[in-house]
């Protein structure tokens, strides 16, 4: 999906550009200022298997080592179903939300309760709860 301008939708399914919704979190890392906009650039980064990001923005108390991602696995859409704190004075946030995706071409779903937690100025994931459906 474009814009009138030609110009790409972000993944993240905010009704924004990429240039102006997920984008800038991509190219400075930790400047996303809720855990809202956080998760929405976790799950774009995911789309477009940006593994360095993903890796940057996870806290390091839970963080692995490494991450390898699903090559069979396309992502094809996001739903935030709650927000909770996460704000830009708050220290912990919640966001429930459901991605949509294909797997080796058959659908499925992740509805997931994610924790995050704010260093500084820096929002991270922590954890997640997930429930997977293919």
């Amino acid at each position: 999906m474009a814009d009138a301008a030609g110009r790409p939708a972000c993944p993240c399914d905010s009704g924004r550009t990429y240039d102006e919704c997920c984008r800038p979190y991509h190219r400075d890392p930790g400047t996303a200022p809720t855990a809202e906009a956080l998760m929405r650039s976790r799950y774009s980064a995911f789309v477009k298997g940006l593994v360095s990001y993903l890796l940057h923005t996870w806290h390091p108390a839970t963080r692995p080592p490494a991450l390898q991602l699903d090559d069979l696995v396309t992502w094809t859409g996001l739903e935030v179903l709650a927000a909770q704190d996460g704000g830009p004075a708050d220290k912990r946030g919640m966001v429930e939300f459901v991605a949509q995706f294909t797997r080796d071409g058959r659908p499925g779903s992740l509805h997931e309760i994610s924790r995050f937690r704010r260093q500084g100025d820096t929002w991270l994931y922590v954890r997640g709860r997930a429930r997977w459906r293919a």
